[in-house]
């Protein structure tokens, strides 16, 4: 048993699609709504004392999406951006990214870099926006990287070295990686950085989701004896 609060949680916001199919809803009103639930949780999870929130917003994947379904969350993104710096200013959240960056459009690019770069500063919350995202992408462009500047010694390379060069090597492991909607697995999320991550599943779509899920996940994760593979 733990009463602390994780300090970094990652979400995988499952369901809008379903959501809006049970009210025989387009599928876009569901990614709208989802739009809402990633605000009111991130207003929860700050208000809870959250460190760092991760959320899984676009995956490598989900251009296999129609054109007009990518468009419409590319178009959501933006507006998220720009609605919540307000809110960011009030609470001094910064935004950070994990993703395929170049892989954007560049109407994305600009506004994902103007965010990060007005909110640097920021010592309060820090949101990881998982854009063009992909766990196995990020371990392949990290190796990349790794090798660029260290090519006589790649036979040598350990785990804290290797470590450093993901997309944010600063940021902890997330404690506890929730997932609405149901579906048990991880989707490509965070493989590295979540290989010792507690789990914890709820049925609920993702725009139904309220401050008080985020509390009952929390308690929930509360309860877990986390051991690491070792045996206290």
């Amino acid at each position: 048993m733990q009463d602390t609060i994780p300090a970094h949680v990652g979400i995988i916001m499952d369901g809008n699609g379903r959501w809006a199919q049970k009210r025989g809803l387009v599928r876009t009103q569901g990614h709208l709504e989802g739009l809402k639930a990633a605000k009111r949780i991130t207003k929860a999870a700050s208000d809870l004392g959250i460190k760092y929130l991760t959320l899984y917003a676009f995956s490598t994947e989900n251009w296999k999406r129609s054109s007009d379904e990518v468009s419409f969350i590319m178009n959501l993104i933006k507006q998220y951006l720009r609605s919540e710096m307000d809110f960011s200013i009030r609470n001094k959240i910064r935004t950070r990214f994990t993703g395929d960056f170049e892989g954007l459009p560049d109407s994305i690019k600009k506004e994902i870099a103007d965010t990060i770069r007005d909110t640097a500063d920021f010592e309060g919350m820090q949101v990881v926006l998982a854009i063009n995202y992909g766990g196995r992408d990020e371990i392949i462009r990290a190796f990349r990287k790794y090798a660029a500047n260290n090519a006589e010694t790649t036979a040598e390379i350990n785990e804290n070295d290797f470590h450093m060069y993901l997309d944010n090597p600063d940021i902890p492991d997330p404690d506890l990686i929730i997932r609405s909607a149901g579906e048990y697995r991880t989707s490509n999320f965070l493989l590295w950085e979540g290989a010792y991550s507690e789990l914890y599943i709820s049925d609920k779509l993702w725009p139904d989701w309220e401050k008080c899920d985020l509390e009952i996940a929390i308690a929930d994760f509360q309860k877990r004896d986390r051991r690491y593979g070792g045996i206290k």
